[in-house]
């Protein structure tokens, strides 16, 4: 019997629902692939390849979705907890780091259709597409799935978050504590020199908590404030006496 003449690898064809396969069974829902190719669109890609369609417009719902389900999540979940301790723990799990690192946890960053210049400055890993992208994400979901499944699936991916944010502290306003620590210290008053990035829509900030003229720690964020309060809890991190 003559030998069958062997398949080449390069003969196999990924269609766009088989890139996003493996995306779609950790996230528990069907998404239309041309609605998550959109997601994934950086406008690096599309102004290099001559497009007009980005991930900006889904990055902007998404981020109202996402704050609008951790608010409520937080609101029922701790009755007990009056919006000054609500608003930074929030802060805790809806900020740039933060995000980023559950866009990891779903690999987000091998779907981006980024640009050549984001591509070879590893923009792939830059916390702030990641979690650009984790945000149009989460508004393709809430388009196509509706409020309801959008819920389930980011409680579900913010748990982990939730946690670290309790357990470093994110319950507590952070500016508050170290301009605290500092006075019982002698130190005087904290400052925050905050610097700001990207375009008008889409800005970064980050923070630096200085401590008597020296800087001693940074944070960043999508607003000046969660960049200080990120920089707080860092610096209280570093200036808080061990235990004995």
């Amino acid at each position: 019997m003559p030998a069958q003449p062997a398949v080449p690898i390069t003969a196999v064809r990924f269609s766009r629902s088989d890139l996003f396969s493996k995306l779609l069974d950790q996230l528990g829902v069907e998404l239309s692939p041309e609605l998550l190719e959109l997601a994934f669109t950086h406008r690096s890609f599309a102004y290099e390849s001559g497009i007009s369609t980005t991930n900006e417009r889904l990055e902007f719902l998404g981020d109202s979705v996402l704050g609008l389900i951790v608010t409520e999540e937080l609101y029922l979940k701790y009755p007990d907890l009056d919006e000054s301790r609500l608003s930074p723990l929030r802060s805790g799990i809806v900020n740039m780091r933060a995000l980023a690192d559950i866009a990891r946890t779903l690999e987000l960053g091998q779907y981006i259709r980024l640009g050549k210049g984001e591509e070879v400055t590893n923009g792939r890993d830059k916390n702030s597409l990641l979690a650009d992208a984790l945000e149009a994400l989460i508004g393709a979901i809430y388009l196509e799935r509706g409020l309801s499944e959008t819920s389930i699936v980011v409680n579900r991916l913010i748990q982990p978050t939730l946690v670290s944010a309790l357990a470093q502290g994110a319950g507590i306003d952070g500016k508050t504590a170290l301009q605290e620590l500092v006075a019982s210290l002698g130190k005087g008053v904290p400052e925050y020199l905050v610097t700001e990035t990207g375009p008008d829509h889409n800005k970064s900030f980050t923070a630096s908590a200085m401590v008597g003229g020296s800087a001693i720690a940074e944070g960043a964020g999508k607003s000046k404030r969660e960049a200080e309060q990120s920089a707080a809890r860092a610096a209280l991190e570093i200036l808080t006496p061990p235990e004995l």
